[in-house]
């Protein structure tokens, strides 16, 4: 009841501070839907369209497959975490959490597994930190390749420490300690081809189907990601004048929605320059903001997990992130330089200049990526290279006489 009651208080509040000062609500909500509506909008969906596609012809299924080993072995899951792994880092808020859930909700993971796995799975869009954040926000590709990694590493930082202090009940212990079955390429790639097909007979529309359903499912995630986008700059403009003076610009908005702290990070100007917008980037899109907080809360609602340690976890993910962008800055300097030489000017320039001045940015101020996509392809083959022999490495090979 005491929830109830200071929610409905709040809407009141937040209400009356609109009518009473509408201009300015009218404007914050005015540049988010900007922001939205010419970088996030087009910059995602027509690859949340593809991604609805894997989806539905099984390819993000047997990426998950190839996890299973490595998720026994770092993380101490149930080889169907994998899945989870797989929609949840390709597809943003709140595609982890649902699985998570539904795992959950099908008992294949304990409390205390779908815990660490919720907090391992919910993940922003690498999309949006590739090519809105990165083309978009700060005009340099480089760049979101480097928050991206950031986020990620401290994800997986954070999991694989947590999996080895977590108490394992005896039950679960026991389970941990039976050996999978003997790995090999031809087993393991059999694997990822049979989850594959398995999941395109569950699917089973036609291709014209699918593909309708996969513009109609992403243009309603934009939707809802607009909405919190400009719902969150006007909270962050009406509650501004209450925070103390000095307090960074883009606190709040990190806090509070993850798509416009971004943006207020890119915008803002920090004493150490380039590297530090780049790192307060990285903490924002690991904390995630209450809205997506409040997404994961829907998604495992009944299921026994808990919002707050999600919460905590994704905070001390968030400092990670800030420190190992500042102290790999340089060094991924170095290789973006090596393997790109056009990008090095970019991340070696100590200012900010340009990027994210201005709320209004057309298509044509945008950096080309064709320079960095056949990187991008070569990289995408040594990662999954290197899945695939992890996987093979985590799991005991069959022993011949």
């Amino acid at each position: 009841m005491t929830r109830t009651i200071l929610l409905a208080c709040l809407s009141i509040l937040l209400v009356a501070s609109i009518i009473i000062r509408p201009d300015e609500a009218f404007q914050a909500s005015l540049q988010g839907l900007t922001v939205w509506w010419n970088l996030v909008f087009p910059g995602l969906l027509p690859f949340l369209t593809l991604l609805e596609l894997m989806l539905a012809f099984g390819a993000l299924h047997g990426f998950g497959a190839l996890l299973q080993p490595l998720m026994r072995k770092l993380f101490r899951l149930p080889g169907e975490a994998g899945i989870a792994i797989a929609l949840g880092w390709s597809g943003g808020f709140p595609c982890g959490a649902e699985t998570t859930a539904a795992l959950r909700r099908s008992e294949t993971v304990t409390a205390p597994e779908g815990q660490r796995l919720l907090a391992l799975t919910h993940m922003p869009s690498p999309l949006f930190m590739l090519l809105v954040v990165g083309a978009g926000f700060l005009e340099r590709p480089a760049i979101g390749a480097a928050i991206a990694a950031a986020v990620w590493a401290s994800a997986l930082l954070t999991a694989f420490l947590h999996a080895r202090f977590a108490k394992l009940k005896p039950a679960a212990a026991n389970k941990q300690a039976q050996p999978p079955a003997a790995a090999s390429l031809s087993r393991l790639l059999k694997q990822a081809a049979v989850a594959m097909v398995a999941a395109r007979k569950r699917d089973g529309r036609t291709f014209g189907k699918v593909l309708g359903d996969s513009v109609t499912v992403s243009v309603y995630k934009l939707m809802a990601i607009g909405g919190f986008m400009m719902f969150g700059a006007v909270l962050v403009k009406l509650t501004q004048p209450l925070l103390p003076e000095g307090t960074p610009a883009f606190l709040l908005p990190g806090l509070l929605e993850s798509h416009i702290g971004t943006y207020a990070a890119a915008s803002s100007h920090f004493t150490g320059g380039l590297p530090w917008n780049a790192a307060a980037i990285a903490a924002v899109l690991s904390f995630g903001g209450l809205s997506a907080l409040l997404q994961a809360g829907s998604a495992i609602s009944g299921t026994g997990l808990s919002l707050k340690r999600l919460a905590a976890t994704r905070l001390i993910q968030s400092l990670l992130a800030f420190i190992l962008t500042l102290a790999a800055w340089k060094p991924m300097s170095s290789l973006a330089g090596r393997i790109i030489p056009t990008a090095a000017p970019a991340m070696e320039q100590p200012e900010k200049t340009g990027g994210a001045t201005n709320a209004i940015i057309h298509a044509g101020d945008l950096h080309s990526l064709w320079p960095y996509t056949p990187v991008l392809l070569l990289l995408f083959l040594f990662i999954l290279l290197a899945l695939i022999t992890a996987s093979l490495l985590a799991a005991p090979q069959s022993k011949t006489n």
